[in-house]
């Protein structure tokens, strides 16, 4: 339904909802900020059409392709409108058909940054995340950011700082590298939090406080080392916790704008699609959150 694009820059997913609307203008801000092109994609999904044998009526598609066309027309205007006076970004659409998660994960092997709204349309209002968006979190080959609506934007928003979990990870590094581009880009200031355990240490009273303190500042000051050089306009405020990152993370996020973290942490194994740390703070936040995410 349209021409290739080999550039997609920001990848984000229109499906007429609330929650895609705040989506979209996270995404025209992120690629103005970026400097890049932003792609606003609609896929008219084929999963769950059941049908007799009798004919699937051409009026459907119509119907399907007009619903569509209104969707992304409307999804460009907002765009549009959500692009900073001083930006100037190149809008593409791509109308796509078939399996919505496949579809826009492989949309993403050429997306800097694919974006989504917390749920969708026709999401269950309990739902914390919706299903195409917990589908394309777990699979995309870019970060994604998921973009919640519980807290508004605002100017006095726009001022607080990005926030990062390190934990020594791979994973961790390439959130780190997101976060500093981040705050750069926003002009504000990095948080970046650690916490020496996962676990619930309460049970081992035994251990060494000074010690764990010693050692989480040691790996929080190793997470950040060499970014101060490429980042010197950024200001880094360091926080080092016993256990308990995801607690810590969401705390921290009430007064921050971003939450930045890795797709799985230290406790990682091979092949796992998202730590439970992670998974907790893209569910729980009231903030976007943007999980660093690689091909």
């Amino acid at each position: 339904m349209t021409s290739h694009i080999t550039h997609r820059g920001v990848v984000v997913g229109a499906d007429g909802s609330p929650f895609a609307t705040n989506a979209i203008r996270w995404a025209a801000h992120e690629a103005a900020m970026r400097n890049v092109a932003l792609t606003i994609v609609h896929v008219v999904s084929t999963q769950g059409l059941v049908w007799s044998a009798t004919a699937i009526p051409a009026e459907f598609y119509e119907r399907q392709e007009e619903d569509a066309r209104r969707i992304i027309a409307k999804a460009i205007k907002i765009a549009e409108d959500s692009i900073p006076a001083s930006g100037r970004v190149q809008i593409n659409n791509e109308l796509l058909s078939g399996p919505a998660v496949p579809t826009l994960v492989d949309l993403s092997k050429e997306a800097q940054m694919m974006v989504v709204g917390c749920r969708g349309q026709g999401a269950l209002e309990r739902a914390l995340l919706g299903s195409v968006s917990t589908g394309v979190i777990h699979h995309a080959h870019c970060p994604v950011a998921v973009i919640h609506d519980e807290v508004p934007s605002s100017p006095q928003r726009a001022q607080l700082p990005v926030l990062v979990g390190i934990d020594g990870s791979p994973a961790s590094e390439l959130a780190t590298a997101i976060a500093f581009d981040e705050a750069s880009w926003r002009g504000v200031e990095l948080v970046a939090l650690h916490a020496w355990s996962d676990a619930d240490m309460a049970a081992v009273p035994s251990m060494d406080p000074a010690g764990i303190r010693s050692a989480a500042e040691k790996t929080l000051a190793e997470g950040v080392a060499g970014f101060g050089e490429r980042y010197p306009d950024v200001a880094v405020r360091r926080l080092t916790y016993y256990d308990h990152p995801a607690r810590h993370l969401l705390d921290e996020s009430e007064s921050a704008q971003l939450v930045v973290v890795g797709s799985h942490g230290r406790g990682g194994f091979t092949g796992m699609l998202l730590g439970s740390v992670s998974t907790l703070v893209v569910h729980t936040a009231r903030i976007p959150v943007i999980v660093a995410r690689q091909h």
